[in-house]
């Protein structure tokens, strides 16, 4: 952040809440557009992207050209390739002769990005919202170190992200040893002090975090084992053909569908969107057949596995387990636990003010427009765009970076009244949509 924030009563086109890989794109291009005056808030002290899952030799599952900005404007000052040219790094990079690039280094782009842009304010924590429906803008309240600060805008962006999910069973009983993966990093230390290590989840988090732990294990000699709900341990389909539905044009054929048809089809999406990546499943299988020349690897990897509860149990835990397919529960005992069960969307509080005023497609998910907009019961000209809790909406545009600047295409487009980015069309080889 550039300065901070004085400007109380302050009217503004936009303001963004969060700052996130989502909102901060979002930044970015607009920050050399005349017509939009915005200003973004997050109560972070600075950007961090999933800091405890910043594994080393993890990469983006993404290519390096779904940056914040490339999409929409190649020649962005905040892309990728100039942060890498400005860090005098573009010739390592070349010879790196690869499209993904490590977790880290997206890390500390988006950082870059942060720092340069004047519209982004950490330490700055919106707590209210208030629709002033007959001026046509929103009272926005912010807590910053200065003290609560309001700021006008005629336009709001939900960019508030995820949060992690944790089964029910198992809210109260965080602690150093029963952690989310979210934390992985933070306790890993602590995690490697125990005898049995047992990792819950299916998807890439999950994986990486199993390999991370089981290259060290020699070191620490702890057992390690890692149970998963699903049928098999899937791996992404990263098939061409397939990658075309994070496409504009698929994502612009799954807003039309039904919420029925829509809320089914998510589930097909599953291999696309939770699968783990062919070499984090080559890596850890090559070293468990390495390692096995010595003798029996101490892993166990079941699949078809849930777990339902822990309990206390000496200076462990007695986890309650089922296989699913065999429908036999068992019980399993371990020191460690690391959850790695995904993340649901933070929806912010302030919400509620607006809750009776928008339309919604069941008890939790509320109807957004294809341009992220939410729908009001009555039509209004101040809009409340949403980056969360749309994958019912847009399905796999709901949480991909590499559509993330076709939604803030989108957003600026219509804030602008005009077509500032123009969304690309037919972007892909098949068709989604005959008629």
């Amino acid at each position: 952040m550039k300065g901070s924030l004085k400007m109380t009563n302050k009217q503004y086109d936009m303001v963004g809440i969060g700052i996130g890989p989502f909102n901060l794109g979002l930044a970015a291009l607009a920050e050399p557009l005349d017509e939009i005056d915005a200003v973004f808030f997050d109560k972070e002290e600075k950007f961090e992207w999933h800091p405890g899952m910043l594994i080393d030799g993890t990469d983006l599952q993404i290519p390096f050209l779904a940056d914040l900005v490339t999409f929409a404007d190649p020649t962005s000052p905040y892309s990728f390739l100039n942060y890498i040219h400005k860090q005098k790094r573009l010739y390592p990079f070349f010879f790196f002769n690869r499209f993904d690039i490590p977790r880290q280094e997206y890390n500390e782009y988006a950082k870059w990005v942060a720092e340069q842009l004047s519209s982004c304010h950490f330490s700055s924590k919106v707590v209210d919202v208030i629709p002033k429906n007959e001026e046509e803008y929103y009272e926005v309240k912010v807590e910053t170190p200065e003290g609560i600060q309001t700021v006008n805008a005629k336009h709001v962006v939900m960019g508030t992200g995820s949060i992690p999910l944790v089964p029910p069973a198992f809210e109260e009983k965080l602690n150093e040893h029963i952690l989310h993966s979210s934390g992985y990093l933070h306790k890993k230390e602590e995690i490697q002090k125990g005898k049995h290590v047992t990792i819950v989840g299916s998807g890439q988090s999950a994986a990486e975090i199993f390999l991370d732990l089981l290259e060290e294990q020699t070191e620490h000699h702890y057992h390690l084992t890692w149970f998963t709900r699903s049928s098999n341990f899937f791996q992404l389909d990263q098939s061409k053909l397939a990658q075309e539905l994070f496409s504009p044009d698929y994502v612009d054929y799954f807003h039309s569908l039904s919420f029925e048809e829509r809320t089914s089809t998510v589930e097909d999406l599953n291999p696309l969107r939770h699968g783990i990546e062919s070499s984090t499943l080559t890596k850890i299988y090559d070293l468990l057949y390495h390692r096995s020349l010595k003798g029996k690897v101490p892993v166990t990897i079941q699949a078809s596995t849930e777990v339902s509860d822990i309990h206390k149990k000496g200076n462990g835990y007695e986890l309650e387990c089922k296989q699913l397919k065999a429908e036999r529960s068992f019980q399993y005992e371990a020191d460690r636990l690391i959850l790695s069960t995904g993340y649901k969307p933070k929806i912010s509080p302030f919400i509620e003010r607006i809750k009776d005023d928008i339309v919604w497609e069941d008890d939790k998910r509320f109807k957004v427009k294809k341009d992220y907009r939410l729908v009001f019961k009555q039509p209004r000209n101040h809009h409340f765009f949403t980056l969360t809790n749309i994958e019912h909406s847009h399905g796999s545009g709901a949480t991909n970076l590499g559509l993330s600047v076709q939604r803030n295409q989108r957003i600026l487009n219509v804030i602008a009244g005009r077509d500032v980015y123009p969304v690309p069309e037919e972007t892909t080889f098949q068709t989604f949509n005959l008629f």
